[in-house]
């Protein structure tokens, strides 16, 4: 890979769109590519989620499906298979493909922000978005006990994709637990609160074209 001499490091648009973008990061330990889009879905979606993780293939995929967005994500690896690190890195790269399609959306106008709860059984979580150009993440688990490991992986490492997804997006993200008990549920209820809180960030609001959603600097 190229990215182990050091060429062509960092975020690269491949394709961009109105309403589709598609880019690649490379590091030092993994090339990771992602496409968006806000067409018709896209029947064999499930099969374009590939990371070397069965329970993170299955969150992007719920994100995908709570967004009514396309979302497609590749990933190779050099060296060592950490999966904070690749959970980090997708969410790094899908972050910073995210803002790309927010900022050429935001030309036609569109809401950048939203709040959102859902639930899986006897989860419930709580999840609010801003697109504000700066990075920040605020968590409230109202007394639900994380569990360590969730199927595959650890509780740790799915919060790195939240981090890293802020952080490529440069978004202010609030994602409250508030029941639950089943470790797959308490996740997959924060996951889907997530891709919904991002349907509604799209929305189209011709009032606010070309703005954010706050105020400053209008």
């Amino acid at each position: 890979m190229k990215g182990k001499t050091g060429e062509g490091l960092g975020f690269h648009i491949v394709q961009d769109e109105l309403d589709s973008v598609s880019g690649m990061r490379r590091t030092l330990e993994s090339r990771v590519q992602v496409e968006l889009d806000l067409k018709e879905r896209d029947l064999e979606l499930k099969e374009k989620i590939r990371t070397p993780f069965n329970f993170f293939n299955h969150m992007l995929e719920t994100i995908s499906w709570r967004a009514c967005m396309n979302i497609r994500v590749q990933i190779e690896i050099d060296g060592y298979h950490l999966a904070h690190v690749i959970c980090e890195d997708v969410g790094i790269t899908l972050g910073q493909a995210m803002q790309r399609l927010w900022e050429n959306r935001k030309t036609e106008g569109i809401s950048g922000s939203g709040c959102a709860y859902s639930l899986i059984d006897e989860a419930l979580s709580r999840c609010a978005l801003s697109f504000e150009d700066r990075s920040s993440i605020h968590v409230e688990r109202s007394g639900v006990a994380i569990p360590e490991h969730a199927e595959d992986l650890l509780s740790a490492d799915l919060m790195a994709f939240f981090e890293g997804f802020v952080q490529g997006n440069r978004s202010t993200l609030h994602l409250d637990f508030i029941k639950g008990v089943d470790p797959h549920h308490i996740w997959e209820s924060a996951f889907r609160a997530f891709g919904e809180t991002l349907y509604l960030a799209f929305q189209s609001r011709p009032w606010r074209r070309g703005t954010t959603p706050g105020v400053k600097g209008i």
